[in-house]
């Protein structure tokens, strides 16, 4: 069989899209340049790659087959490169970064500063659920994602570099904000909560936690982003639990209060993860060599308040 890179990269994009137009607009060339480029891959393989059901296309098993290949033949390449660069002492880069959504309000700080040591580096950062994250990994889209604790059946290389404290956050006029003392955790079974969708890192957590105290929150709105939390219980709408990392400017505007609740905060970390075995390109390893050590602990570090309600 007769392909070249070219090829190779254009089917890629395609059947990452399952669009030849969305393609064609990454790769900033035509839709008929990209049709005919993977023709003459189909012609080739001898085997149809991709099928039209009504006005979508999809990849038939052959395209899938195709598809994995020229997705480990890209990361042979791209480590090639990487290891040339290495060799030649070049402290540069592209760095592809996928952050947990609550991740991002640090991520992009320890980026900045990253940045400043690493002046040639790009990154391509990817804010995304948790759902998406694994995803990536599994399908080798991302050199390292920061996450939640990921499924212990992952395939996954795995390393805790932050605490990540959950908090049960109010309105500063809600009642239990003036509570005098902890508030009893039976009391939050009174309440209704919003929360996140349950394939989230914070909602199983959150589950799990009362779970094992044998306890079963209300919920009243459920959604896929903290800041619709945040926003949810600004208006008076209940009461949420999230990342500390997350409340910075609502607690200095005074729109949030966390609440002091007996065994809060739930206490997990923040990890680096990437797929085992992997070996990480260079501008990767410095930035987990970067993130783990003594400068990124400083930048990360982050206090927990007192654990006393305002108001």
């Amino acid at each position: 069989m007769h392909l070249t890179l070219r090829q190779l990269t254009l089917f890629e994009s395609v059947a990452r899209h399952l669009s030849f137009t969305r393609a064609a607009e990454e790769l900033h060339l035509s839709q008929p340049a990209v049709s005919m480029q993977v023709r003459q891959l189909e012609e080739s393989a001898g085997l149809p790659l991709f099928e039209k059901i009504g006005k979508r296309i999809q990849l038939t098993e052959a395209g899938r087959e195709m598809l994995d290949y020229a997705r480990r033949i890209g990361q042979e390449l791209q480590e090639l490169d990487d290891v040339m660069a290495s060799l030649r002492g070049v402290r540069r880069g592209h760095l592809r970064l996928s952050v947990a959504t609550t991740a991002n309000s640090f991520a992009t700080r320890i980026l900045a500063a990253f940045s400043q040591r690493y002046q040639g580096t790009t990154y391509s950062l990817d804010v995304t659920n948790r759902k998406t994250l694994l995803d990536q990994l599994s399908n080798n889209e991302t050199d390292i994602v920061i996450m939640g604790k990921p499924p212990d059946d992952a395939d996954l290389a795995v390393q805790p570099f932050m605490e990540n404290p959950l908090v049960v956050v109010a309105h500063p006029d809600h009642p239990l904000a003036a509570h005098p003392g902890p508030v009893p955790l039976a009391a939050l079974q009174e309440e209704v909560f919003v929360v996140r969708e349950r394939q989230s890192g914070t909602r199983i957590a959150m589950e799990r936690f009362f779970d094992e105290r044998g306890m079963q929150l209300r919920t009243g709105i459920e959604t896929t982003s903290n800041s619709a939390i945040k926003h949810a219980v600004e208006a008076g709408l209940g009461l949420g639990i999230v990342s500390i990392h997350t409340l910075d400017l609502e607690l200095q505007a005074g729109a949030l209060v966390i609440l002091d609740v007996e065994g809060f905060p739930i206490l997990r970390h923040w990890h680096l993860v990437h797929c085992q075995g992997k070996r990480l390109p260079p501008i990767a390893e410095a930035f987990r060599q970067f993130l783990t050590g003594e400068e990124g602990r400083y930048l990360l570090r982050h206090p927990l308040p007192p654990q006393k309600a305002a108001g």
